[in-house]
């Protein structure tokens, strides 16, 4: 039976094992299958009101294939959580590596916006959404996550590195702390755009900490 094991260090990511390296090319393609059935199921539905049933019609698979693949509902919800960080990254990206500029930053931070806005402000973060649900229930789940706001947090750290080597950010702008503020602005923002069915929240709570953080360019 397969199981999903933490790599080490703080930004831990759940890795697959060596049963899922040796995953045929059908096997692979059928266990992407069930995790993405599986997340679209939880975004809509949260965790808690998807079932192992409700997975493999969406899936077109049998109980047995999801508990060969996953071991049981918690080993899919962790695969689930590595989904849908890997999908919204890569769908923030080529903005998300170039985030070394007040400019990048502001565009990047407008690009969410415009995503909420055509979505109608409806659903809110999917990493956010299983934060929310699983985070006190589930400390696998909440380490896994953690790692997801760490991996999201990484390039915009690293942006922000780069303007201070390149003598563009003061000395004294905690890049770290300024990187945490910014995500944890997005994140509080898309919680209210969903709650309110508008982005003018997140709007003003990312304008805020990008404005903050170009209080140390150096003019």
């Amino acid at each position: 039976m397969r199981r999903l094991r933490p790599t080490g260090g703080a930004g831990c990511r759940y890795v697959e094992g060596p049963e899922q390296r040796r995953l045929t090319r059908p096997g692979r393609r059928t266990r992407d299958r069930i995790v993405e059935a599986a997340a679209e199921l939880m975004f809509h539905r949260g965790v808690g009101g998807t079932s192992i049933p409700d997975i493999q019609a969406a899936a077109g698979v049998s109980a047995s294939q999801i508990y060969h693949y996953f071991g049981d509902k918690r080993g899919l919800v962790l695969a689930v959580v590595d989904f849908q960080t890997d999908a919204r990254l890569d769908q923030q990206r080529p903005l998300l590596d170039h985030l070394d500029s007040i400019e990048a930053l502001r565009a990047w931070c407008e690009r969410a916006a415009e995503r909420q806005e055509a979505a109608g402000c409806v659903g809110g973060c999917e990493i956010g959404s299983l934060a929310g649900e699983l985070a006190e229930t589930d400390p696998t789940a909440r380490t896994g996550l953690a790692a997801s706001f760490d991996r999201w947090e990484a390039p915009i750290r690293s942006g922000l590195s780069r303007m201070q080597d390149r003598g563009e950010l003061s000395e004294r702008a905690d890049v770290a702390a300024l990187a945490t503020a910014l995500l944890a602005a997005i994140q509080g923002g898309m919680l209210l755009a969903q709650v309110r069915r508008s982005s003018t929240a997140y709007r003003h709570a990312v304008s805020a900490v990008i404005d903050h953080i170009e209080s140390y360019v150096v003019r």
